[in-house]
């Protein structure tokens, strides 16, 4: 018997390890273990467990359509994980590589002891198309520029996707009551682990709504992405980052899906837009490798004069921007995007990113943590990695780069359609007004509409005045 330990990888079509396991052996089990030091943290979204227990409830149908089942434990790993093993009297532990700090110091306690009871364990790289280490300088140095990453990694040849799992052999009875012995449970919903999410998830959890997502896109929005990628009122994004979170597609998947969709394009603008997504998936592997090289960046900034800036870290203009009352109606309405739904379209990021650090004068980290709290598909390396572009602290070749509210909006919303659709009570107030953030102070007193919170050029200066004093410091 293999047990397959479930974490970032919830399917089991192209799944590295799964496949490795099941090469190995026709009886392989899957687990999926609730780890209390995660549920347990202050910075998890509702949404976000929600997508999440969707998403094992689907791969518990799918186990038993192909003859096994997927097991569910709620303990430490490091117990629940080796004691289950013990009980079942397995061969092995199977699981995927993950690059954050957390879960390589876990899994290596995990591997202890498994490996001191006897029981062997086999890892592999699975959400990543190119493994930590496989993409580095010159120098055999992890790249902390994307551009020459992107460069490098581009023209690395890609994996196919592997086969599913299939015609495997499941637990007997007396096994599953070994099993519900040593802890296992059935899958609680998110209310039982204390997360209440009322409204509907923006994506169907599970594999096949990802798969049927990740087609959708590549037949029709992929092809006008680089044109469509920065409006907030446009469905032009693919929708995939909680499936590529929680892994329930796999990424050979959707490069191959991105390839097919190239090959048949037929103009250089398709071709080019089909491209700049394939470039944003490299964003993605650029903040793991970073992540995984660079485990320090999950507790504070990459940049020397971002360790002690002179952050002012004001409570009630933090609330402020939180509730999506800033009196820029672009950082509101993409506020009151996250607060509602869960997600928040990307442009929107690093207009509010950028608001939040250069406007408000507040530590990054607090708008990270946030994030992780409302975001669906929130993920700690490129959450991280997004902050701290915005912020100016990260890995960025740019070191200091401001957004203007104004400008932003009207070029990104410039018929106010996103702006109307979150702040419906702006919706009688002129377009140039809506998109400029110039309102009339009797206008916002009519629509209950919040002054303006502070004067963006004003705050520009300033946060450049800081930022040169701190770097001569």
């Amino acid at each position: 018997m293999i047990i397959f330990w479930h974490r970032r990888d919830l399917r089991i079509t192209d799944n590295v390890g799964l496949a490795t396991a099941r090469q190995q052996s026709s009886k392989v089990v899957g687990i999926f273990c609730l780890d209390p030091n995660i549920l347990e943290r202050d910075d998890i979204a509702p949404a976000r467990v929600t997508y999440m227990i969707g998403c094992l409830q689907q791969l518990q149908q799918r186990y038993l359509q192909v003859g096994s089942q997927l097991l569910i434990l709620h303990d430490e790993p490091t117990k629940a994980i080796p004691s289950l093993a013990v009980a079942l009297n397995a061969k092995a532990v199977f699981w995927n590589w993950d690059v954050e700090p957390y879960s390589q110091t876990r899994d290596q306690k995990v591997r202890e002891a498994l490996q001191q009871k006897g029981i062997e364990v086999y890892n592999s790289w699975d959400q990543l198309l190119h493994a930590p280490g496989e993409i580095v300088t010159q120098s055999s140095k992890p790249y902390t520029v994307y551009t020459p990453f992107w460069k490098n990694w581009s023209q690395q040849p890609k994996a196919q996707p592997v086969e599913s799992l299939k015609d495997v052999e499941g637990l007997t009875e007396k096994e599953l009551d070994m099993a519900e012995s040593v802890g296992t449970i059935s899958l609680p919903t998110a209310p039982d682990l204390g997360y209440s999410w009322d409204n509907e998830l923006l994506v169907a959890p599970g594999e096949k709504a990802a798969q049927e997502a990740l087609e959708t896109f590549c037949d029709f929005a992929i092809t006008e992405y680089q044109q469509q990628r920065n409006f907030p009122s446009i469905d032009g994004t693919s929708k995939l980052s909680a499936a590529l979170k929680f892994g329930t597609i796999g990424i050979r998947t959707v490069w191959e899906a991105a390839q097919t969709a190239y090959h048949l394009s037929r103009s250089d603008e398709t071709c080019d837009s089909i491209q700049t997504w394939q470039k944003e998936l490299a964003w993605r592997e650029f903040y793991q490798h970073a992540m995984y090289f660079f485990p320090e960046l999950a507790e504070g900034p990459y940049r020397q004069e971002f360790k002690n800036f002179p952050w002012d870290n004001d409570p009630k203009l933090f609330q402020a921007w939180c509730e999506g009352k800033t009196g820029y109606p672009i950082v509101d309405a993409a506020m009151r995007q996250l607060n509602e739904i869960g997600w928040m379209h990307n442009r929107c990021r690093m207009i509010v990113a950028s608001f939040l650090t250069k406007d408000l004068f507040i530590n990054w980290q607090w708008g990270e943590k946030y994030f992780l709290q409302k975001l669906f598909d929130g993920d700690l390396s490129a959450n991280n990695g997004g902050w701290q572009w915005s912020a100016s602290s990260g890995m960025d070749p740019k070191p200091l780069r401001i957004f203007n509210p104004a400008s932003q909006a009207q070029k990104f919303d410039p018929d106010a359609e996103y702006i109307r659709q979150w702040l419906p009570e702006l919706g009688s107030v002129d377009t140039e007004y809506l998109v400029t953030g110039k309102i009339d102070q009797r206008d916002r007193d009519t629509c209950g509409y919040p002054a303006l919170l502070v004067d963006h050029k004003q705050r520009q200066q300033e946060f450049k005045q800081r930022y040169r004093q701190q770097k001569e410091r």
